[in-house]
């Protein structure tokens, strides 16, 4: 998919990032209405469908990297996984804001030397992160409040990569959103869902999420609880992270 830029009087330049999605249910969701709304193009690379990664980041001004089934340990399975990583690597020596969602932030932390590993237990559906303190002031979570309740779907975890600051964690992970640099952001959970994306996952993914316990008429039931405020969040931090993109 591909959001063309144009020119309009008295508007600057149109930005444009790259996008890596690795399965149809894990998209933008809410990034998709922010970087519209600050005239940022994007284009999607669907890697599940075979499509090429990028070898440059060929003038784009960020990366966003989405979520996927696929652990970053295979990448014999999965050759395109070490091209993303070569690619988010170009994009952080360039100086480019990196975004990394889910998956997307494993790739950034083993690209930054951290270990990606399998959990003790899967964290799926709705539970609570706590930010650090770091993360309230320096950060594009800045104004957002100490503990709010996003949605999970992972299996994987990671250490806090070397020279990035961590921002928030979970009861159950140590290590749920971390920045690098100025510009670089990794977050494991799931900021960006809108109520069509739960859906969705909820249904590619159901025999993951019996095997895990879970119950998808629980987590359903859950959404008008956490969903409005986890969208206002997302316009907040998102919008940080897209003015990154402008500057």
């Amino acid at each position: 998919m591909h959001c063309p830029g144009s020119r309009r009087k008295g508007i600057g330049k149109v930005q444009s990032v790259w996008v890596l999605q690795h399965t149809p249910s894990e998209t933008l969701g809410t990034i998709e209405d922010v970087l519209r709304g600050h005239r940022i193009g994007f284009e999607y690379i669907e890697t599940h469908v075979g499509k090429p990664v990028p070898g440059e980041m060929a003038g784009k001004a960020g990366l966003i990297v989405m979520g996927g089934p696929m652990g970053v340990y295979e990448q014999a399975k999965y050759p395109h996984l070490r091209d993303e990583m070569d690619l988010i690597e170009s994009a952080l020596k360039l100086g480019r804001p990196v975004l990394g969602v889910c998956l997307g932030s494993q790739l950034l932390a083993a690209v930054l030397g951290a270990k990606v590993k399998k959990g003790e237990r899967k964290e799926l559906g709705w539970h609570a992160v706590t930010l650090t303190e770091f993360a309230a002031q320096h950060s594009i979570f800045a104004g957002v409040a100490p503990e709010f309740w996003p949605f999970h779907w992972h299996g994987d975890v990671f250490s806090l990569p070397k020279k990035a600051v961590g921002l928030a964690s979970s009861r159950q992970t140590s290590c749920q959103a971390f920045r690098y640099a100025k510009n670089a952001y990794g977050i494991l959970f799931h900021l960006e869902v809108t109520r069509g994306q739960i859906s969705q996952m909820l249904s590619d993914f159901a025999e993951e999420l019996r095997e895990a316990g879970g119950v998808a008429a629980e987590i359903t039931a859950q959404i008008p609880r956490h969903l409005p405020d986890l969208a206002k969040i997302a316009g907040d931090v998102f919008g940080r992270w897209a003015k990154e993109v402008r500057s």
